[in-house]
């Protein structure tokens, strides 16, 4: 039995792909999900399974959620032993932190075809990549250097749809789940 952490992007924004979490807890049992649990509304979930393979189970679970709310969703999931090191590895540590630091983890579907050199600054310097490593990116916003973030949009850019973010205080809460 191994513990995973999933990800679904889009969900439940602006009143636009509304699933309920409650509903989706339920019927990620129908798919071999085992004691799921959800945390806020935006798609984060934690359950057992004993399947091993990742990828396979990823598409499954995606394909049955797509049929069960009726419109596509994308789902990432991780070991909750690899949120659980990324969370020990406190890697904004050495991020000076202010009001208007927000800290990002995202997550990729596919390995990267970009080469970027790290640190990625955007061209009005709002936004920074520290790190992409293992499908996961790591970066920091600054509020107070611009009036209308983009640094979702950045990401979508350089990485395209197929990537889901959470803030770091979500990871962190994650992990505890």
């Amino acid at each position: 039995m191994i513990a995973i952490t999933g990800f679904l992007r889009g969900i439940n924004v602006g009143g636009h792909h509304k699933v309920p979490m409650a509903e989706l807890r339920d019927r990620l049992n129908e798919v071999g999900c085992i004691n799921v649990r959800t945390l806020l509304n935006t798609g984060n979930f934690v359950f057992d399974t004993t399947q091993t393979n990742i990828q396979d189970l990823e598409n499954n679970i995606e394909d049955f959620i797509s049929k069960s709310f009726g419109f596509p969703i994308p789902v990432i999931l991780k070991t909750k032993k690899a949120i659980s090191d990324l969370v020990e590895d406190n890697p904004f540590m050495k991020t000076n932190t202010h009001r208007d630091i927000r800290l990002y983890v995202s997550f990729l579907k596919d390995t990267p075809k970009l080469d970027l050199t790290i640190p990625y600054l955007s061209a009005d310097k709002s936004y920074k990549i520290i790190s992409i490593k293992d499908k996961t990116i790591l970066s920091v916003l600054d509020l107070s250097t611009t009036k209308t973030p983009k640094g979702m949009d950045e990401l979508e850019k350089l990485f395209g749809k197929n990537i889901t973010t959470r803030n770091w205080n979500t990871i962190k809460k994650v992990n505890d789940i």
